[in-house]
């Protein structure tokens, strides 16, 4: 038979009515109640201090007697993330939480310091490891990293009386001996007039090899050539660079040098750089490719830097090729350039020199660049602005051939091939391949050409325009909150750079940034970061930076651990910050809460004070920062 029909005055309909009437009210009770509560506590934990007065007022802890004496401590300069009362804050978690964990008992174990010999290690380029390699092609000095049974668990100690160094500009011309007690490039290279020891100093005169006038007069013997003012040439490399007085110099006028020179017999001269406050970073021509894009550079530089262009078949000029961007200049200033004036100093016949200089410029033709002008010390030649006219020259010029469809970007380890890269494809003469960038500072802030023509897979101008103004709120919150503005840092890194966009939210500032794309990231911008007048490098951050110890101010991780802690060990990716970071130095972490916690209670263990703040966005947002400062202590300080 037929279902009787439920009429709604039944009472089984009247039972279910109020049940889902009470049901209703539970669940909204039991809301209101969640809500009221979390909306309490998050009111109870915002942690970021309202600056008091203005946002200048942060204030600084002095060191702590007892341990440092003034005169060997940076003096007190470690922000404290102030209330701006003057009391330090505390920085412990009030929160216990128990972990069943083998680890719970180690985890408060504290890194030991390294022995003092290991106040210069460099893990990927160590002078023994590299004695196991081939001498050929400078392949011993290239990277050649710890494996898992060599890595040091320790942490690097500074010298004893390490100070902080100058501040720039000063420190473009002074450093403090005791940073880096290195007696030997001033007295080899002291005919050169690199570098002068004064007292406790050195002081950098700003000489060269082949600029005996100094560096500024030779720039602007270039100058003289090629505009280096108009903002048309504003990222260089500078390959095999000494001291990097050549880049220290450019900066006045605009331009970032990408300065690097193999660890060698002329001890430190990149750590020297780097406690400038000039860029630079450990790096040879050897057999792999430099770790830059193709069509990075406005400008290649090499002043006497020692490296044969013509040999393998101009295997190390097809790779400033690779790197130079469409309409770069090349500048070659040393042997043999000028070699009538000079053969009998370098002790070599003229026509030994003829030779090599010949064979540089058949090269230079074989990869269709142009030669600009030839004057005094100085030669110049010119990448094209596309390959239109390539292929009649490659008629005549057979080898080197053009690089077969390999990626040009590919950079990580990937071997140099004597080919020429090719550039994008043009529809007229005049068209710059890859497209044009607008001068300097427009460049910064403008989309990048990469970006412009969808060339990164998941970019394009608006979310270039959105990253832009992230940046720009993210610098503003840290500013609250970090002394960026003070002058306080000079050499930061980003250690996951993405479009860039925090280098640009620190043009206006006395920083350069050096912007790292990790290799296994979703997507390469490092291209798009040149594009925009910045510098960087890949790097694969299981393994340690081509820096040597105490090198950089600041340190930015931006998201960075979320990328890497299922490919390797965490804490050595912090032991690696720490090795790069100097004392009373800073380290900006942004990540989720679970990421930040496991990170926190790594830096309790090497030293570093810190503390978890919202997010920019306020307390909802899941991700959260985290500021730390690595304490000040020497190897003096170990007992």
């Amino acid at each position: 038979g037929a279902m009787p029909k439920e009429y709604p005055a039944s009472p089984k309909a009247q039972q279910l009515q109020e049940s889902k009437k009470q049901r209703l009210t539970y669940i909204l009770v039991v809301s209101a109640l969640c809500i009221a509560f979390y909306v309490l506590g998050a009111w109870q934990n915002t942690t970021l201090p309202k600056p008091v007065g203005n946002s200048a007022a942060i204030t600084r802890v002095g060191c702590d007697p007892a341990t440092t004496t003034t005169e060997s401590s940076g003096s007190g300069s470690v922000p404290s993330f102030g209330s701006g009362s003057g009391e330090a804050l505390d920085f412990d978690a009030h929160h216990r939480i128990t972990i069943n964990d083998t680890d719970a008992g180690a985890g408060l174990q504290q890194f030991p310091a390294c022995p003092l010999n290991f106040s210069e290690y460099t893990p990927c380029e160590d002078r023994t490891r590299g004695r196991r390699f081939d001498r050929a092609m400078l392949v011993y000095r290239e990277r050649h990293c710890p494996g898992k049974d060599e890595q040091v668990q320790c942490l690097i100690p500074a010298p004893p009386g390490y100070r902080t160094p100058f501040k720039w500009p000063k420190s473009r011309d002074y450093a403090y001996f005791n940073n880096i007690p290195h007696k030997e490039l001033s007295i080899e290279k002291a005919v050169q007039n690199w570098i002068q020891v004064e007292g406790d100093k050195f002081r950098f005169p700003g000489g060269g090899t082949m600029f005996p006038r100094g560096a500024d007069a030779y720039i602007d013997d270039i100058n003289k050539l090629i505009s280096l003012s108009d903002g048309t040439i504003r990222t260089a490399v500078d390959t095999g660079c000494g001291v990097a007085s050549w880049g220290a110099y450019l900066l006045k006028r605009n331009i970032i040098a990408m300065s690097f020179a193999p660890r060698d017999t002329h001890e430190a001269q990149v750590q020297f750089a780097l406690e400038r406050g000039v860029p630079a970073i450990i790096g040879v021509m050897g057999k792999h490719r430099l770790p830059y894009p193709s069509r990075a550079f406005d400008m290649a530089h090499c002043s006497r830097c020692l490296i044969p262009w013509y040999a393998h078949d101009g295997l190390y000029l097809a790779e400033v090729d690779r790197i130079l961007r469409p309409g770069g200049y090349w500048i070659l200033s040393g042997p043999p350039i000028n070699w009538k004036t000079y053969y009998k100093g370098w002790e070599r016949t003229k026509d030994d020199l003829k030779q090599e200089q010949d064979k540089i410029e058949d090269v230079a033709r074989s990869l269709c660049w142009n030669k600009v002008v030839e004057k005094a010390d100085l030669s110049i030649w010119q990448k094209p602005k596309n390959h239109l006219e390539c292929a009649n020259i490659k008629k005549t010029y057979k080898t080197p051939h053009i690089c077969k469809s390999d990626n040009p970007d590919a950079a990580w380890y990937r071997q140099m091939e004597a080919c020429v890269t090719p550039l994008p494809e043009v529809s007229n003469q005049g068209e710059v391949a890859g497209g044009a960038v607008e001068k300097w500072p427009e460049r910064a802030f403008v989309v990048p050409p990469r970006i412009r023509r969808g060339m990164i897979p998941g970019l394009d101008a608006k979310k270039f325009d959105e990253d832009k103004k992230l940046w720009e709120k993210r610098v503003a919150y840290y500013k609250r909150i970090i002394p960026i503005a003070e002058n306080r840092y000079r050499n930061v890194m980003d250690m996951n750079a993405n479009m860039g966009g925090f280098a640009a939210s620190l043009v206006k500032y006395p920083v350069w940034v050096m912007n790292v794309v990790p290799v296994n990231s979703d997507r390469d911008t490092l291209g798009a970061i040149y594009e925009r007048g910045f510098i960087g490098t890949y790097q694969d951050w299981c393994e340690a930076f081509s820096t040597y110890p105490r090198t950089y101010d600041l340190l930015h991780a931006d998201n960075l651990f979320s990328i890497y802690q299922d490919r390797c060990d965490v804490t050595d990716i912090l032991l690696e910050m720490d090795r790069i970071l100097r004392p009373e130095g800073t380290a900006i972490i942004r990540d989720t809460v679970d990421v930040l916690t496991k990170v926190q209670a790594i830096t309790k263990r090497m030293r570093w004070e810190s503390r978890i703040i919202d997010h920019e966005d306020g307390p909802f947002n899941p991700e959260k920062v985290l500021m730390a400062v690595k304490t000040y202590w020497t190897s003096e300080d170990q007992h």
